[in-house]
This record gives C-alpha cells, sequence and structure tokens, in this order.
C-alpha cells in the first residue's frame, strides 16, 4: 500500500485546514519544496500536493513549485486543486506530475471528466470529496445533491486511474478516515481507491492495508502535528 504524506500550499507556505475551512488554517514554517525534500530524504516515494490557491481561483497558481518539486526529488506526485479545463491538466503532466486529480469540475461536468481520461490515458485520478454521502463541491462550499456511490456508478468505466475518496467529516480532525464509507466505495469502483481524511496514527494504516481495493492512504496533519513521526511512518513504505 502506498502512503501518501500531503503538502497543501497556500501562499507558497504549507498549511493544514480544518474540514476545508479557509478560516480554521495552520501555517507551519517550511515551504513546500523544502517539505517535499524532507519526505524524500525518509524513503517516501509518492507525494499528495493540494494546490489551495488553484482551489479558489481555478488557476494553476503554484505550478511552479510543482514543477520544483517534481525536478528536484524525482517524487511520484498528485496534484489536485482547482483544476478545471484540459491547458491547466496538460500543464501538470508536462510538468510530470504522476496524476492530475480533478474533483469538483468533474462532478458538475462529467464529459469533461470521460475527456481527460481520454486526452490524457493513465494521468487522470478522480477525487471524490463527501460528506453523509454527497458528494461536495467548489472547496466544498457547495453541496452538489449527488449521492456518492449514484455519481460513481455513472462514471465507473471512463477511464480514471486512482479515485480518492476524502470524508469531510474527518479531513483535518485526526479522529481517523471513515473507514465503513471508504470500503462502500472502494467496492464499487473499477479502479483501486486511495484513503483520505482524519488519519491520525500508524494503526489506521495498519487498518487500511485490511480493505479491498486499496492502492493507498494520505496522511497530512498528523505528520504536521507530530502526532506520527517520519521515522515511524517511512518504516510503512512497501
Amino acid at each position: 500500500m502506498k502512503i501518501f504524506p500531503a503538502i497543501d500550499i497556500k501562499d507558497k507556505k504549507c498549511v493544514r485546514l480544518v474540514k476545508g475551512d479557509f478560516d480554521n488554517k495552520t501555517e507551519y514554517e517550511m515551504s513546500p519544496v523544502e517539505q517535499a525534500g524532507k519526505y524524500k530524504d525518509y524513503g517516501f516515494k509518492n507525494l499528495h500536493i493540494v494546490d489551495l490557491d488553484g482551489a479558489l481561483t481555478g488557476e494553476t497558481v503554484n505550478l511552479n513549485i510543482i514543477k520544483d518539486i517534481v525536478s528536484k526529488f524525482d517524487l511520484k506526485v498528485e496534484i489536485g486543486g482547482g483544476i478545471r479545463n484540459f491547458e491547466s491538466i496538460k500543464k501538470y503532466t508536462d510538468a510530470g506530475v504522476e496524476k492530475v486529480i480533478l474533483g469538483s469540475a468533474a462532478i458538475k461536468d462529467k464529459n469533461f471528466l470521460k475527456e481527460a481520461c481520454q486526452r490524457f490515458p493513465n494521468k487522470i485520478a478522480l477525487g471524490l470529496d463527501a460528506e453523509d454521502g454527497y458528494l461536495s463541491v467548489s472547496g466544498w462550499k457547495e453541496n452538489s445533491n449527488q449521492a456518492t456511490l449514484d455519481y460513481l456508478k455513472e462514471v465507473n468505466n471512463y477511464g480514471f486511474s486512482r479515485l480518492i475518496y476524502t470524508d469531510i467529516n474527518r479531513d483535518g480532525t485526526k479522529q481517523s478516515p471513515n473507514f465503513k464509507e471508504t470500503q462502500k466505495v472502494a467496492d464499487n469502483s473499477t479502479c483501486p481507491v486511495v484513503i483520505s481524511g482524519g488519519v491520525s496514527s500508524i494503526n489506521d494504516i495498519t487498518k487500511a492495508r485490511e480493505l479491498n481495493n486499496i492502492e493507498g492512504i494520505i496522511v497530512g496533519k498528523a505528520i504536521y502535528d507530530g502526532d506520527i513521526k517520519l521515522e515511524e511512518l517511512s518504516k510503512e513504505i512497501n
């Protein structure tokens, strides 16, 4: 199972939000590039990055930081945050990222998701962010009124190669992921699922290994707050 340490970028800094709330954020001293280097030093191979400026603006605001990280550290990077057109996808794939995460734009326009998967084979990850079984969009400010599993069944054969499932109620809370809902999503997904939201300890990673059709798990706030030590987490790398 892949371990994805997380970097959320806002105003060129590493930040963490609680439940996606921009008013409830913590800023950290280390720059995103320094943080990526630290992950590389501990032997991590994968990296989950969210451009929060991009999520707010719909532009590739921190593209240069992403390019810097990819070129310096040879990490397999997945990037999300406000990616709403083919031009943005191409900028990231040209920069050498492994996967581009489509969230709100894919939920609002299924055809965009379908065409993106056709134009960029094996490069598209679908990000499903849910609250109480329903998908949220636009930086989690809107409920789409679409049930997670209903939407997934409609798009399952479009060709995305990874699904990232986030339980919004758990994100940034360190209360453990919603394994029950995650397993439901994984059982219905034609591609492997990455767990996101609420990881609090190595025990969560152990539990994630017991689920079916799980590719990996994202660890964010628990690293920054020191609840999970990188030397401890690095032992979980396959």
